[in-house]
């Protein structure tokens, strides 16, 4: 039997790690600007029409791939892709809104809250309990999320932020389902994704209607925004994602997504104008501690509770991207 080194392998002179690596980066850098992508369209369009925009052109994408490879579908594709396409909308929507009402830099640290709530909620993560580090680092991220909110001082949860912690606890809940529904039957990404498109433009466009006329007279600047949201960070993103982490350990993968909040902080902070006081800075790096050490302990804990989930290229845990 013939073993292939990934770091030996060439492929149009760079090794195959290295562009699995350069992929994943630049996957967490889309889904790190799209919190600062999707508040800008929301200023000049109400949320409804963003979320209609967004996943319309996102099916009509994927329609486009579907129609260009033919591939048959199945059953089990349809089934998992209506029901996680209510659930998708269900977050997106939650993120979107949330993203209205707060800063691009907190709506990506509060979202990733996600990484240390799936395994909380995915009950087929393994039959023994969680260590008590990993509620240490669910606890240091609760933490995170007072200093992220707080200002300059402790007040009630902001409308934005309070959504975006119900949008981090419905995106866990969306990520343990999706794992539920393809275990059992091996599921095509992109006709997954295809039905998850149009469950949700046809979820938003009731809402939309009113809006369409405005939609339709948008600038140049907000169209760019719409589509940057659509085909670069749904569907390039969930394809481009689907690719690496075949090509890669789930260990590294999920390290490597897991900057995506970073990205959200510097692209919020350098390109949006936002600013941090000095306790949400805190936050922050409380934040994605907390968040890379739950995510380390989960992953040690699932190995041990199944050796053979620790080796191969096991898909790494859903990014958490608006």
């Amino acid at each position: 039997m013939i073993v292939f080194n990934l770091q030996v392998v060439q492929r149009g002179g760079m090794p195959v790690a290295r562009r699995t690596d350069a992929v994943l980066f630049l996957i967490a850098l889309v889904w790190g600007s799209s919190y600062l992508a999707a508040k800008t369209a929301t200023v000049a369009l109400p949320v409804a029409a963003v979320l209609f925009a967004r996943y319309a052109v996102s099916a009509l994408a994927c329609g486009g791939l579907v129609a260009f490879r033919r591939r048959a579908w199945t059953r089990a594709e349809v089934r998992a892709g209506s029901v996680l396409g209510v659930t998708q909308a269900a977050v997106l929507a939650l993120e979107t809104y949330g993203i209205a009402h707060t800063s691009a830099a907190n709506a990506g640290l509060i979202i990733s809250l996600t990484i240390v709530l799936t395994p909380l909620v995915d009950r087929t993560a393994g039959s023994r309990r969680l260590p008590w580090a990993f509620f240490a680092a669910a606890g240091l991220c609760v933490l995170a999320v007072g200093l992220l909110t707080s200002s300059t001082g402790l007040h009630a949860l902001r409308l934005g932020d309070a959504l975006m912690l119900v949008a981090a606890v419905v995106r866990a809940g969306h990520v343990a389902l999706v794992g539920r529904l393809t275990a059992r039957h091996p599921v095509d990404a992109l006709h997954l994704t295809t039905v998850q498109t149009v469950v949700g433009s046809a979820l938003f466009l009731a809402p939309a209607l009113s809006h369409l006329p405005d939609l339709a007279g948008s600038s140049a600047a907000t169209w760019s925004q719409l589509l940057y949201l659509a085909l670069f960070c749904s569907v390039f993103a969930f394809l481009a994602q689907t690719w690496a982490v075949q090509r890669t350990s789930a260990s590294r993968a999920s390290l490597l997504l897991g900057t995506e909040p970073i990205w959200a902080v510097a692209i919020g902070i350098g390109l949006g104008g936002e600013h941090l006081t000095v306790w949400a800075s805190l936050g922050a790096v409380l934040m994605v501690t907390g968040t890379y050490w739950g995510q380390a302990v989960e992953r040690t804990h699932r190995t041990a509770t199944d050796p053979a989930a620790g080796g191969g290229t096991r898909p790494a845990p859903t990014p958490v991207g608006a």
